[in-house]
């Protein structure tokens, strides 16, 4: 079959060459057309080069005077003289104002006039003494000699006063209370018998129950109450006054005294307590039982024997009310003659240095406090020159008055702290404000690229001169102010004009640089679509803005290093010169995978290519 269809083209092979080329001719039409821009995939490629990147970080501020300062006074009064006007320029030390000096220069004066008599003193202090002001030290010093022997006396007599009226006062208790444990045994005697008798303790108590009715609350109360509690006061009372003598320790005597007090207290109680239950027989009728002669001898003695006690109880109250009151009063005795005593010791030490440094001249202690008395008027002078001097303002630096407050005329009262105008200097920087994010990348020295929106034609350089550390927060947003200064000054600039400064923080001078739209990455790998082949040479004669390849693009993994907005460095995977896809372009919908439109210089085509911020060679 084959054979047969060689043998027919042999024979027509004019015929068949014709139609080989129409077809041949059609072909080429329809795939030339089917090639078109619209219809098939087709690129932006760039060439890989050297270059300076540059990453910078942008921000907006003011243009601000370098330095500026508050005209105003520190003193308040009225404004005497004013000599400034508005934009007036001025030096540095130069006088813009005077307030009213009439009171700090009578200051002055005062405190002149004081020092001079200070001075006057100091030099009379250090000229030998006269014989009259020797004398009349000598003589306060033998008077303050006398003055003390007589404190001594009246110290050491009044110790003595008190130790012998404390001595007696115990002595006193100490009889007292000797006195009464002669009569205590007789009242609790007497106590007893309201009970009962020798044979019988509580005999009586039955009789007692029969006139006033079973356990009646009286009786009851004088036993439970009264009589136990008194015979314990007693006995214990007792037994410590057995071991307790006159010459035993004023501590002693004391509790013995007061012991003494309370036991017989309790036993006025009970003997009270008794002569109730004798008053309340008495009111029922008694004399028809057989106890009816002891109840009126019992009633006899109970009045007697309260009629006695209570003389002893105010002799012993009496006894330790008087220990207690020189006890009491006497530190107040002892101190005010102690007192007294040093205060005359004091004025012996006194006297007798006095007359020393008297005798010794230059180095008195009079002479020294005098010398202080001239250093703290001299203080006092420079003092008041100073506050007079703060009623002269002066300009503080060069440079404008760019405003004066309104309404601020000579002879008007002015207060302390109060703006009289505004001075600035000529010289020039701009502030900006950066987040957060940004500003950990600015430092101080950094370069700078300024523009003026009032001026677009102008582009100055300078560089970073501060960086606040202080950050400003306003709905949720944390800034930082920095402070640029001109590397030179433009006469035009004014306070206020909107700045916008490109800060360089970082630049790679000869890097390997491509768009980074032609940055890839998948799994973390990054790389980009290399033109290679026979689209090399076709590459070198299209324009670079949209070229078709006959061949398909390599990947090439690379290793990325610094970038911008616009460049990224290429550490390792590609050469100067390389060419690589920057942007594809689909069939008839136009869709690209990636978007750049950036062209190198000299590549073919028209346009004109640069890295914004960058710099190739």
């Amino acid at each position: 079959m084959i054979s047969k269809l060689l043998v027919q083209l042999k024979k027509h092979k004019f015929t068949t060459g014709i139609a080989l080329l129409l077809v041949a001719s059609i072909g080429y039409w329809s795939f030339g057309n089917l090639l078109s821009d619209e219809d098939v995939v087709s690129y932006a490629v760039a060439q890989v080069q050297k270059g300076m990147l540059i990453k910078s970080i942008s921000g907006t501020g003011q243009v601000l005077a370098s330095d500026q300062a508050d005209i105003k006074p520190k003193v308040p009064g009225q404004l005497t003289e004013l000599y400034i006007a508005h934009d007036q320029e001025v030096k540095a030390g130069q006088l813009l104002a005077i307030i009213d000096t009439r009171a700090a220069q009578r200051a002055v004066n005062e405190t002149e006039i004081s020092l001079e008599s200070a001075k006057i003193d100091l030099e009379e202090l250090l000229s030998p003494p006269d014989a009259l002001s020797l004398l009349q030290a000598q003589n306060a010093f033998a008077q303050a000699e006398h003055d003390l022997r007589i404190a001594k006396r009246n110290y050491e007599s009044a110790d003595e006063d008190v130790e012998r009226t404390l001595a007696k006062a115990y002595e006193d208790g100490y009889s007292d209370v000797s006195t009464l444990f002669f009569k205590l045994p007789d009242y609790m005697e007497d106590l007893k018998d309201v009970l009962g008798t020798k044979e019988y303790e509580q005999k009586h108590i039955t009789s007692y129950r029969i006139i006033l009715g079973e356990n009646p609350p009286l009786v009851q109360q004088f036993i439970n109450d009264y009589y136990y509690h008194a015979n314990n006061f007693y006995q214990t009372t007792l037994r410590y006054f057995e071991g307790v003598f006159r010459d035993n320790s004023h501590q002693e005597i004391y509790k013995l005294i007061n012991d003494a007090l309370k036991t017989t207290q309790a036993i006025s109680r009970a003997l009270e307590s008794a002569r109730h239950i004798y008053d309340a027989i008495t009111t029922k009728g008694y004399h028809q039982y057989f106890t009816s002669a002891s109840v009126d001898r019992m009633k006899q003695n109970l009045e007697s024997d309260l009629f006695s006690i209570y003389p002893l109880i105010a002799s012993l109250q009496n006894a330790l009310d008087t220990i207690d009151d020189i006890v009491e009063n006497t530190p107040d005795k002892i101190l005010d003659a102690e007192l007294a005593l040093r205060s005359a010791e004091e004025k012996v030490t006194a006297r007798k240095l006095a007359l020393e440094e008297l005798e010794a001249g230059e180095d008195s202690l009079t002479i020294r406090t005098q010398q202080n008395v001239v250093a703290q008027k001299e203080a006092s002078l420079i003092n008041a020159k100073s506050e007079l001097a703060d009623h002269y303002i002066y300009a503080p630096l060069d440079g404008v008055i760019a405003q004066i407050s309104p309404n601020i005329r000579k002879g008007d009262n002015v207060s302390s702290g109060s703006v009289l105008a505004i001075l600035i200097t000529k010289q020039q920087i701009a502030e900006i404000t950066l987040n957060e994010i940004d500003i950990v990348q600015i430092k101080a020295g950094q370069k700078v690229t300024l523009t003026f929106d009032a001026i677009p034609d102008l582009t100055l350089t300078g560089r970073v001169t501060e960086v606040s550390v202080l950050g400003s927060a306003s709905q949720g947003i944390v800034t930082y102010a920095i402070k640029i200064g001109f590397d030179t000054q433009y006469e035009l600039l004014k306070t206020a004009m909107t700045v916008t400064a490109s800060i360089v923080t970082e630049a790679k001078p000869d890097a390997l640089l491509v768009p980074n739209s032609a940055i890839k990455s998948q799994g973390g790998i990054s790389y980009v679509e290399m033109v290679v082949g026979s689209d090399l040479s076709l590459v070198a004669s299209a324009d670079f803005s949209r070229i078709t390849l006959k061949n398909s693009t390599r990947q090439q993994q690379v290793e990325i290093g610094l970038s911008n907005d616009e460049y990224t460095e290429i550490v390792r995977g590609l050469q100067e010169g390389d060419v690589i896809v920057t942007r594809t372009f689909q069939p008839s919908t136009g869709q690209t995978q990636q978007s750049s439109s950036l062209r190198f210089p000299g590549m073919g085509g028209g346009g004109r290519g640069g890295f914004s911020g960058t710099r190739l060679h």
